[in-house]
């Protein structure tokens, strides 16, 4: 049985959050942000990274949804730097490119342990129902930062922004889920330095 998992718990003035990640998973996840679209985006990484993911986040939604936003990104981050380990026999790198109807995303990762988070791309809509779309920006670079991984993401082209984040989500699933895999042909990590 893996034990490629990650539990945080973080509880701050603005939020409390419980979370844990598993990557060998089966893509189920159990959420509850407080945040409906970002619940619904974490749904789509999970599933299409085949890792499972609980969330329970309770947040001041009741000013906006940026705090519980960051902060879940930051708890996935910690989470995925404790379930990678030592990364020894994995991938390390991870890449995908996935279309939704018209727009189409790419993510690039690399599992170096240090920390580059770039982003191309905008949103023509500055919300999706009552989600601030700058918050995507602000999840990625938190998540970034806290797993130590080098992210790159960019949105090719789009016209609705629904379609442009949600491509954006699957795509970093896929892409870390490939990160991760076990290769048995790696011996100690894929590094020349020996360690990352």
């Amino acid at each position: 049985m893996s034990n490629r998992t990650g539990f945080v718990e973080r509880n701050t003035f603005e939020t409390q959050i419980k979370l844990n990640f598993a990557i060998d998973g089966s893509g189920e996840s159990h959420l509850e942000t407080g945040v409906p679209f970002l619940t619904h985006m974490l749904t789509l990484f999970s599933k299409h990274g085949l890792f499972s993911l609980d969330v329970e986040a309770h947040g001041d939604t009741d000013v906006d949804d940026h705090h519980t936003t960051e902060d879940i990104g930051i708890c996935l981050g910690k989470a995925i730097r404790q379930a990678v380990g030592d990364k020894k026999g994995i991938n390390r790198y991870g890449y995908a490119v996935v279309p939704m109807d018209e727009a189409l995303s790419e993510v690039a990762i690399d599992l170096s342990g240090r920390p580059y988070f770039v982003f191309n791309g905008n949103f023509p809509s500055e919300k999706v129902g009552t989600f601030d779309t700058e918050l995507v920006k602000e999840f990625l670079d938190k998540l970034c930062i806290e797993a130590q991984m080098n992210l790159h993401v960019t949105v090719r082209y789009g016209e609705n922004t629904h379609h442009m984040i949600e491509s954006v989500f699957k795509a970093l699933g896929r892409a870390l889920d490939a990160a991760t895999v076990q290769n048995p042909r790696i011996q100690g990590v894929l590094s020349t330095k020996g360690t990352l």
